[in-house]
C-alpha cells in the first residue's frame, strides 16, 4: 500500500490486538521544551567565566509518538524532565563556545533517549558582551539518529 500524502510504503505497528497503517512521516510528532533558563558561565572571555550569563535554551525532538498517544503511558512517549534535566546538567559544564554546549546536549539526547529520531536545540545568550545594545545571540543546532530518513 502507498500514503495518499507522502507516495511511500505503508508501514505496520501492532497497538494491543489492532494493526494501525501509517506511513512513517504520518507517525511522526514533535516535542518541543521552550524557554529553559540557566545561569551558565560559557565564552572565550575571562570576565564570561567570572560574572557568567543568562541562558535560554529551547529544544524540539521528533519522534513515533503514536505508540503514546493510545496508550496514555509515559514510557512510550519522550519524557521532557529528561529533556530538561540534560540540558541543565550540560549547561553547567562550562565551554568557551556555545556550539560545544549544543552538541554535547544533542549527542546526549540521542544516546539516552532511544524513541528521538532528531533534535533540535537554539542556546541563546542573553546582554551578551559584544560592546553593544545586543538582546541575544542563538545558535542552533541539530542531529539526526544515524540511518534516519530526511526528517523535516
Amino acid at each position: 500500500m502507498r500514503c495518499f500524502f507522502f507516495k511511500t510504503r505503508i508501514l505496520f505497528f501492532e497497538i494491543g490486538v489492532k494493526y494501525t497503517e501509517l506511513c512513517y512521516f504520518c507517525r511522526m510528532g514533535k516535542i518541543q521544551v521552550n524557554n529553559i533558563k540557566v545561569y551558565g558561565f560559557h565564552g572565550c572571555l575571562e570576565e564570561e567565566a567570572k560574572i557568567g550569563s543568562e541562558y535560554r535554551i529551547d529544544v524540539e525532538v521528533k519522534a513515533d509518538l503514536q505508540k503514546s498517544a493510545i496508550s496514555d503511558e509515559l514510557i512510550d512517549t519522550v519524557d521532557y524532565v529528561h529533556l530538561n534535566f540534560i540540558v541543565k546538567e550540560e549547561m553547567a559544564i562550562r565551554s568557551k563556545l556555545l556550539e560545544q554546549v549544543a552538541k554535547r546536549i544533542l549527542d546526549r539526547i540521542l544516546k539516552e533517549i532511544e524513541l528521538v529520531k532528531k533534535a533540535t536545540v537554539h542556546i541563546a545568550k542573553i546582554n551578551p558582551p559584544i560592546g553593544g545594545n545586543v538582546e541575544e545571540v542563538v545558535i542552533i543546532l541539530s542531529k539526526k539518529r544515524k540511518g534516519q530518513k530526511n526528517l523535516v
